[in-house]
């Protein structure tokens, strides 16, 4: 993680609760600091290690290093929830096809990815119910879409002119006219060029995605 947005997080939850600030015990001991406490959230969520590792490597006990990923974890849904865990607004929209479209994909507004989490102690009617398709069916992503209500965007490929705004997707997903797919086996520079530009593209979601299940 680069430090400015290290520092972005840790400055907002100092901020939001005292559970971060640091401070002195009853027996004048200054306890942890906020940085000790936010690098063993983080590592937890990045590498999924228990808490009694964090002993070892910053000399906190597993108690604290629980509090501290629960608080921590409340802390970044209450403060940033508003402005990232949301559907994207108009400005949203516009940046993202900006960032599309100098990418060399006009009218994309990301990459799409459905990912089946396995959850070890599931009740035994629910194992196996979902994959990534009918985890797909059951999204609200397109929801808008499908329901006339999402901003209009136009741009032309090859002089024609569309209107529907599309996600890059692997070839798992069905064909639908808001996904635009890689190109299995591509013969000839044009579609290996083209496959090769959309799965670079990809790799942002996909690695994102990795980063969460681990």
């Amino acid at each position: 993680m680069r430090r400015d947005l290290f520092m972005r997080i840790h400055d907002a939850i100092i901020s939001h609760d005292r559970y971060f600030v640091q401070r002195r015990n009853a027996a004048k001991k200054l306890g942890h600091s906020s940085l000790q406490k936010m690098t063993i959230a983080i590592r937890m969520l990045a590498y999924g290690v228990t808490t009694d590792f964090m002993n070892e490597y910053l000399r906190i006990g597993e108690r604290t290093a629980m509090d501290s990923f629960i608080w921590f974890v409340k802390a970044v849904v209450s403060i940033f929830s508003a402005e990232y865990l949301r559907s994207p607004n108009p400005e949203d929209i516009a940046r993202l096809l900006a960032i599309g479209e100098s990418r060399g994909f006009p009218g994309m507004l990301g990459s799409i990815n459905c990912m089946h989490w396995k959850w070890k102690n599931c009740p035994n009617a629910w194992r196996g119910s979902h994959n990534d398709i009918n985890v797909l069916e059951r999204s609200n992503v397109f929801a808008n879409l499908a329901e006339g209500r999402a901003p209009p965007v136009n741009y032309s490929v090859n002089g024609h002119d569309y209107t529907i705004r599309y996600y890059l997707a692997d070839g798992i997903y069905p064909s639908w006219a808001t996904f635009v797919k890689t190109i299995h086996a591509p013969q000839g520079n044009k579609r290996k060029n083209f496959a090769a530009a959309q799965e670079s593209a990809r790799k942002d979601v996909e690695r994102a995605f990795g980063v969460l299940q681990a």
